[in-house]
């Protein structure tokens, strides 16, 4: 795979609107997407390896100014706007205050955010440094001794252990210790998943030419993670989405997702799952009952540039995806279980869409245009864009959040940029209308 430059992805090209359908069920023969050109810009950021697939996922990094002079900011002109509401309309009060900075040193850019409890996890390049989310003290860094790894590109949590996922190929696991600090316990695959594996000729995939990998094993970065019922999910610019479960670290399913790199993956409760890639398609993908592997239920097409993060609400019902078209689409889910429809786009980020994070009916979106933006779903599912968080120098890579609880109505928002800054925000909505001003509308 050739590495595209961000003006290559996010060119008027990519950005021109069709009337394709937006659902395509499984299976159809179709021909291959067309390759995007390369810029004669190229990316001065180091997190992308040579010869990776490009998705501005990394590239936002080096957007040139240029970009408002080719490009409309009515992305999707053929995609709805939801934005009908304001607050006032909704009868709320917004208010966000940023209440602390972090800079973990050296100054590298914050590649991924994570809460787990009261601890923030905060990846910069290789090494992950943890805090204590409510006074931001530092209580412990790991996997700073070993570069080799490249940098984190996503941690989650399950059964106990810490999930790291890395540019060289791998996912490491870590237990908690007593002293509150990360032991590694496992690099996976594990050496007993591949000692079990590697003398049969049918565990091997073809990679390339004359070069063949166990299927167990990821081929290239991988870029995101996810967790459902002692399952974790695994998203990789090999094109591939890998299972593995938690309770013996075993890998037990590997499929060829997509056409081009993978960036997002998202899991619903029910256990459907979601991948966005730089292929500019959301797959979605489930076990048919009685089942074993996960089969493609349907392929999602109206993004015009790669798929950089993926969201979905709390029942898993609207999926929200973002990309370098700069629009969040939003989708939801037809009397079919199995298919989502696109009801229409959420503008107002002047630059590629790097992160989304939905809690409770909040939405925060993080951009390459150094804001994030909070939106909440309204009557007549329309939606209102309540504040935007501005104060940032460069991309949003990164964001977490969690809700300090209906009762004060307060959400704690950590925002990580690739100029190597966590900012600490508290927002707060209240409802105009409630006899307690603090009363939350979540």
């Amino acid at each position: 795979m050739r590495l595209h430059a961000w003006l290559a992805i996010c060119s008027s090209s990519a950005c021109a609107t069709t009337e394709n359908d937006s659902i395509i069920p499984f299976p159809k023969n179709r021909p291959p997407s067309p390759k995007l050109l390369p810029s004669d810009t190229s990316s001065s950021y180091s997190d992308i390896p040579s010869g990776a697939s490009s998705s501005c996922n990394s590239s936002a990094a080096t957007s040139s100014d240029s970009l408002q002079t080719h490009l409309s900011l009515q992305t999707l002109p053929s995609v709805l706007s939801l934005q009908k509401l304001s607050p006032e309309t909704l009868s709320l009060s917004v208010s966000q205050l940023c209440v602390a900075s972090i800079k973990p040193r050296p100054s590298l850019p914050i590649t991924c955010l994570a809460v787990h409890g009261n601890l923030l996890y905060a990846a910069s390049s290789h090494e992950v440094n943890v805090y204590d989310s409510a006074t931001s003290a530092h209580l412990d860094a790991f996997n700073g001794q070993d570069s080799s790894t490249g940098s984190v590109k996503s941690v989650t949590f399950c059964d106990g252990k810490v999930f790291t996922a890395h540019q060289d190929c791998k996912i490491r696991v870590w237990q908690i210790t007593a002293t509150k600090r990360h032991k590694l316990l496992a690099t996976l695959p594990t050496i007993n998943d591949r000692l079990r594996r590697f003398v049969l000729p049918k565990n091997y995939v073809t990679v390339r030419r004359h070069k063949k990998r166990l299927w167990i094993e990821h081929g290239d970065a991988v870029t995101d993670l996810t967790v459902n019922n002692g399952l974790i999910y695994s998203v990789s610019w090999d094109k591939g989405l890998n299972v593995w479960r938690s309770s013996d670290l075993r890998c037990v399913e590997a499929v060829k997702a997509h056409e081009d790199a993978v960036n997002a993956v998202a899991v619903s409760v029910d256990g459907t799952v979601y991948t966005g890639s730089a292929d500019r398609r959301i797959r979605v993908w489930a076990k048919p009952f009685g089942e074993k592997r996960h089969g493609l239920i349907a392929t999602l097409e109206k993004h015009k540039s790669a798929v950089n993060a993926l969201a979905l609400n709390d029942d898993g019902s609207v999926l929200f995806s973002g990309a370098c078209d700069r629009s969040i689409l939003v989708w939801e889910r037809e009397d079919s279980a199995n298919h989502m429809v696109v009801t229409g786009a959420l503008r107002g980020h002047s630059k590629a869409i790097l992160c989304l994070i939905n809690v409770s009916d909040l939405l925060f979106s993080g951009s390459a245009d150094g804001t994030v933006r909070i939106w909440q779903r309204g009557h007549d599912a329309r939606y209102c864009c309540l504040s935007v968080l501005e104060g940032h120098r460069k991309p949003v890579k990164s964001l977490a959040a969690v809700s300090e609880g209906a009762s004060n109505g307060v959400v704690s928002v950590f925002t990580g940029t690739l100029d190597g800054e966590i900012k600490v925000w508290q927002v707060s909505v209240s409802n105009l209308n409630s006899p307690i001003s603090s009363s939350h509308v979540l």
